[in-house]
């Protein structure tokens, strides 16, 4: 069973697509092939009434894939707002333009910009059928990708991507929370891994400077602890940006600081 996030404005075309999309076996993307309960559509005809929903939707609920227009209610980009707040609250959801614009520049806005993974044109033959050989084939494609372990660290909700090093907490990718529009800099990311794989176990600061290759005689529990600090920072404002994560750490979960010894550890 898929939970699909769809938003169209014309109820022709949701009166024709929904049963199908409900009724489609879409595969093994959770393990079950044969599964024969419907699946879950929700369709929303205002771009406005959708950004609401995703704000107030709790992360354990996110949908499996999203499906939508670009040009809604006379407004070209109301479809492109929906995906930027899709993308910023869940970054790796797929996302499936179906839309009456394909060969124009929205198609190419929507695969370059928006990062979308397709973009189907409405008006064509089998229609229905094309619709969800594309899903079935995206959500096979992202449940092989997160089968691969040996390409993530993970644990809870936190993943480490091996190959491109972005750290993603509750499904959201930690930002520079000293400039929130760039990625957490390469060096608090280098100390979370090794914080990660070596838990519960506590990491020293010579510790942390054998496997940095920096110089134990420049790299001091102070810099260990700045580090310690932008990371703690940048967990909280991937949560809102409330202090939570901090306190947490604080009471023994997250980064934890150990004893007097100049070491932290990830609980």
């Amino acid at each position: 069973m898929a939970t699909i996030f769809w938003v169209e404005d014309q109820s022709h075309w949701i009166d024709r697509f929904k049963p199908v999309l409900e009724s489609t076996n879409f595969g093994d993307h959770q393990g079950n092939e044969h599964d024969t309960q419907l699946n879950t559509v929700v369709t929303y005809r205002l771009a406005n009434a959708a950004r609401q929903k995703i704000t107030v939707t709790p992360d354990e609920q996110k949908p499996d894939i999203a499906i939508l227009d670009a040009h809604m209610n006379g407004n070209s980009g109301a479809g492109f707002s929906v995906s930027r707040a899709l993308l910023a609250k869940w970054p790796k959801l797929p996302i499936i333009y179906l839309s009456e614009h394909s060969g124009t520049q929205t198609e190419k806005t929507a695969l370059e910009e928006m990062y979308a993974q397709d973009f189907i044109a409405k008006h064509q033959h089998n229609i229905e059928e094309v619709l969800c050989w594309r899903i079935k084939a995206i959500l096979r494609q992202n449940s092989q990708h997160q089968q691969k372990r040996e390409d993530v660290l993970s644990t809870g909700n936190l993943l480490i991507d091996l190959t491109t090093w972005e750290v993603y907490w509750q499904d959201k990718k930690l930002m520079n929370p000293a400039n929130p529009r760039r990625p957490l800099a390469p060096m608090p990311r280098k100390i979370l891994y090794q914080l990660v794989k070596c838990s519960p176990r506590p990491v020293s600061t010579g510790q942390i400077a054998d496997y940095l290759q920096a110089d134990p005689d420049k790299f001091s529990y102070a810099n260990y602890r700045q580090h310690i600090k932008t990371l703690r920072h940048s967990f909280d404002m991937a949560e809102g940006g409330q202090g939570s994560f901090i306190e947490r750490c604080k009471s023994g979960e997250g980064i934890v600081t150990f004893g007097d010894l100049g070491a932290y550890c990830w609980k």
